[in-house]
């Protein structure tokens, strides 16, 4: 995994690639808007959301073959079948090519994980 140095996510934008750069900030929107009251922070290397005084919940990252999302195993389990061509891993989704993201896949997991407090592991 491609852990970044960047202390701010507003930093970590900054090296991502132009042909990258609008999915990414299109995660980080959607992050904000379904995990209201959640912290964003760098952790791990990625941004990542979650309540005051835990650890990050939700995170996703840049990697040199694809995008990855991360909201945990219950979430993935509870959405695998929306995700049309994307990979999954342990407690993730990788998505190869930016446009084959479904962010409304991806805010249906989100919305999931927040209702249900914490994305189980």
């Amino acid at each position: 995994m491609v852990q970044s140095t960047a202390a701010t996510v507003d930093e970590f934008l900054i090296g991502i690639d132009a042909d990258r750069l609008g999915a990414i900030r299109q995660l980080r929107a959607l992050c904000q808007e379904h995990l209201s009251g959640w912290q964003e922070r760098m952790q791990w290397g990625m941004p990542g959301y979650g309540p005051a005084g835990s650890d990050a919940v939700v995170s996703f990252n840049n990697q040199k073959e694809y995008i990855s999302v991360y909201p945990g195993k219950a979430a993935l389990e509870e959405h695998r079948g929306k995700l049309k061509g994307a990979s999954f891993g342990g407690g993730c989704v990788r998505f190869p090519k930016p446009d084959q993201i479904d962010f409304e896949a991806v805010s249906t997991m989100l919305r999931h994980v927040y209702t249900n407090g914490r994305a189980g592991s």
